[in-house]
């Protein structure tokens, strides 16, 4: 089904990042009430959305010449994690679509333009994916994209659609190595969303999968994959602008630790309120929160979310500081922060898991938060660039003198 305009858009007037935090915090409530829905109908409710546009937090990577805000990395991090706290799927789906809008930024000036000035203004939400699954033959300047984009977060809720797609001739004659891989951008009202998207983790996020049939893309909404992750940006406006200086895998590394810390975060929150209120069935324990062995969980389970935050403020804070400086990365130096979003989301999902094994069968029931919390976590623990083994071996290659295995870094 083609999208189509299903909720009312909230414009931001006079607002700056500075409070976006807080504004977010206040809309907690909303989504905690709206978390078990979105689960159930494998999207975000349109009102939550539109609530969360309404604090710009849609803006944060949009140029400053556009009405955005250009937010410092370590407040972005807080913001989502404001929201994971709540619901793990509302924060993907969110922090997906803000930081594409980053790359959004990196487009060609006049790409920007259609992005930015369009009915939605900076508040335009920009989806995509790294995952190939599209074709994009040359056509008249440009190109004619042609397939499925899988894990299409947000999608329902999307305005653009950022298509991986590999350049083929228009002869259908085979290339001369790897194919070039471009991002083309496409407006979501002309591509087909498939009803794929069953899951039992991070359900809410509406990650269907797009399709595009044959349809024509102009030179100017092209971004070449390649380049772009060597640094080269055709965007002249922002090109000497330090803010868009960050590696772009690097970034999806900083925004995905506050969806684990957010969860592990709730988890514990759930755990320490459930204690009160229940037993330990067929033990002498009339309340959870009088046992040793929950003394050591708490306290376990605190320590593992209480590393995470360091790992996450450290990766944060290098990333922040050599676009500010202009320094180069070493090879370890990317593959180092890879492997700590990776590990951070491991140390996040063992104290999640200790939490839940520890909160009693009743906590098994869809409304009680904690089952929702561990599929969720267990869920972004999958995810092929935050997998902690994934990331572990990439690092230990390097470290050990040998090819990473991987462009992406």
């Amino acid at each position: 089904m083609a999208l189509t305009g299903e909720m009312p858009r909230v414009t931001v007037v006079g607002m700056v990042d500075a409070g976006i935090v807080e504004r977010v915090r206040e809309l907690r409530p909303l989504i905690r009430r709206n978390a078990l829905r979105a689960e159930r109908e494998r999207r975000v409710p349109g009102e939550v959305v539109a609530a969360l546009t309404g604090t710009g937090i849609h803006r944060m990577n949009v140029p400053r010449r556009y009405g955005g805000y250009q937010t410092p990395l370590r407040t972005q991090v807080d913001a989502f994690a404001e929201i994971a706290v709540e619901c793990g799927s509302t924060a993907w789906m969110t922090l997906s679509q803000a930081g594409v809008s980053y790359i959004a930024a990196l487009f060609p000036d006049e790409a920007q333009d259609d992005f930015f000035t369009g009915p939605n203004g900076p508040d335009a939400r920009i989806g995509g994916t790294l995952v190939p699954g599209a074709t994009a033959v040359p056509y008249d300047g440009g190109y004619r994209v042609d397939g499925a984009s899988a894990f299409a977060t947000g999608c329902h809720h999307a305005d653009w659609h950022l298509l991986t797609a590999a350049v083929t001739a228009a002869d259908g004659s085979p290339p001369e190595g790897p194919p070039e891989m471009i991002w083309a951008a496409v407006p979501m009202s002309e591509l087909e969303i498939l009803d794929d998207w069953h899951v039992t983790g991070l359900a809410g996020t509406g990650s269907n999968t797009v399709v595009a049939r044959n349809i024509p893309v102009p030179a100017h909404r092209v971004l070449p994959v390649g380049p772009m992750l060597a640094g080269q940006i055709p965007s002249k406006a922002n090109a000497d602008d330090p803010f868009y200086r960050m590696p772009v895998l690097l970034l999806f590394c900083a925004w995905a630790a506050p969806v684990a810390l957010g969860l592990a975060r709730a988890a514990m929150t759930e755990f320490g309120e459930r204690i009160h209120r229940r037993g330990i069935t067929y033990t002498f324990y009339e309340r959870q929160n009088e046992a040793t062995v929950t003394h050591l969980q708490a306290a376990e389970a605190q320590m593992k979310i209480s590393s995470a935050e360091l790992v996450a403020a450290r990766l944060t804070t290098e990333i922040e500081t050599k676009a500010r400086d202009g320094s180069e990365y070493t090879l370890a130096e990317r593959a180092r922060i890879r492997a700590e979003s990776g590990y951070l989301t491991r140390l996040c999902k063992e104290a999640v898991d200790l939490l839940a094994s520890a909160a009693g069968a009743s906590s098994l029931q869809r409304e009680v938060p904690m089952q929702r919390i561990a599929r969720d976590i267990n869920a972004l623990s999958l995810h092929s660039f935050v997998n902690p083994a994934t990331n572990l071996e990439i690092y230990g290659r390097v470290l050990s003198g040998v090819d990473p295995g991987t462009p992406f870094l």
